[in-house]
């Protein structure tokens, strides 16, 4: 996502993960793995777009790696919400992930080439600083099962890894 869209997305992100209309104070841990589970597919779906349009091998390789990342931490979660058997919650923040992450996709495929590959590097550190800031300061507080914050701080260590290789990304396309 652009800057500007993308400063809006965290807004939404930490500010509804906190104080969604009607919600408590913090989100519990159904809308947590809802939250986090929506944010893995949105990324999943992104670097499968990339796959789609991109020929650079650099931006290749790093949608690869997104996917192969955000899935394994998604069956994770999957795993963890089948053995506690509850189910995730949607809820406002999960839904203003998707629309936001569906308008930039939409964006996104407008572009071609060189113009596609810095936009959607450039998407993918914004993206996970957004996602790593909401990880760190809501959502592994607010979790209250030990396993689920478990899991929410090894997805933050991947994901941090993530947001390094993008920024590499973002500087071997200048």
């Amino acid at each position: 996502m652009s800057a500007r869209v993308f400063g809006a997305a965290l807004s939404v992100l930490v500010l509804a993960a906190g104080t969604a209309a009607a919600q408590p104070a913090k989100p519990d841990d159904t809308q947590i793995a809802h939250i986090a589970y929506t944010a893995d597919d949105i990324d999943i779906k992104a670097a499968q777009q990339a796959l789609l349009k991109s020929r650079n091998p650099k931006v290749r390789e790093f949608a690869q790696d997104m996917v192969r990342d955000h899935t394994a931490v998604n069956k994770q979660a999957l795993a963890l919400v089948q053995k506690l058997q509850v189910t995730p919650q949607d809820n406002p923040t999960s839904q203003a992930l998707l629309k936001q992450a569906t308008d930039e996709r939409r964006k996104l495929s407008q572009l071609r080439g060189a113009a596609f590959d810095r936009a959607y590097a450039q998407n993918e550190v914004a993206y996970h600083q957004t996602v790593n800031n909401a990880l760190e300061t809501t959502l592994i507080p607010s979790a209250s099962n030990p396993e689920l914050k478990s899991l929410l701080e090894t997805g933050l260590k991947i994901f941090q890894g993530d947001e390094q290789h993008a920024e590499q990304v973002v500087a071997d396309l200048k």
